[in-house]
């Protein structure tokens, strides 16, 4: 990541689950032909990552829970592994922006979201990916957030 990713923009979702990715916030994806992954973060927010990026951290924390459960760390614990399997083979999916960063919201990531042909959805840039919000959701944690923003800003750049 060679910059913070910011920006705040409202779009509409067109009838075919379409909707246009503020250039700018394309661009500091640095999506390679487009490329990118759409993941699940919470119910009523999408994240869009670059395909490099979220790969890279993929394999990481796989390979470090692969690494746990050969050095039987992790026995007693199957229970919580299938958990993560489960999240793992359902949170992304690899996705394609079109011409003028138009993204189409595939099945089972739409229902997530909460969001339906004609409505409007709040795309946010969250420093290291983009987000997708349900107005409403967004609204809510940006009131949930804000009164410990100014701490949050003081611990990470003091």
């Amino acid at each position: 990541m060679d910059k913070l990713i910011l920006g705040e923009a409202v779009r509409t979702i067109d009838q075919r689950y379409r909707l246009s990715i503020p250039p700018e916030l394309v661009a500091a994806l640095a999506a390679k032909r487009g490329e990118c992954i759409l993941a699940k973060e919470q119910p009523g927010c999408l994240s869009l990552w670059d395909s490099t990026t979220w790969q890279a951290r993929l394999d990481e924390g796989v390979e470090l829970v692969q690494s746990k459960i050969l050095a039987r760390r992790l026995d007693g614990r199957l229970e919580d592994v299938q958990r993560l399997g489960r999240m793992l083979s359902t949170r992304h999916t690899p996705v394609q922006l079109a011409g003028r960063g138009r993204l189409v919201v595939p099945e089972g990531f739409r229902e997530f979201l909460g969001a339906e042909p004609s409505s409007e959805v709040v795309v946010i840039g969250a420093a290291v990916c983009v987000e997708i919000w349900q107005p409403e959701r967004w609204s809510q944690y940006v009131g949930d957030q804000m009164p410990g923003f100014r701490q949050l800003m003081d611990q990470l750049v003091g």
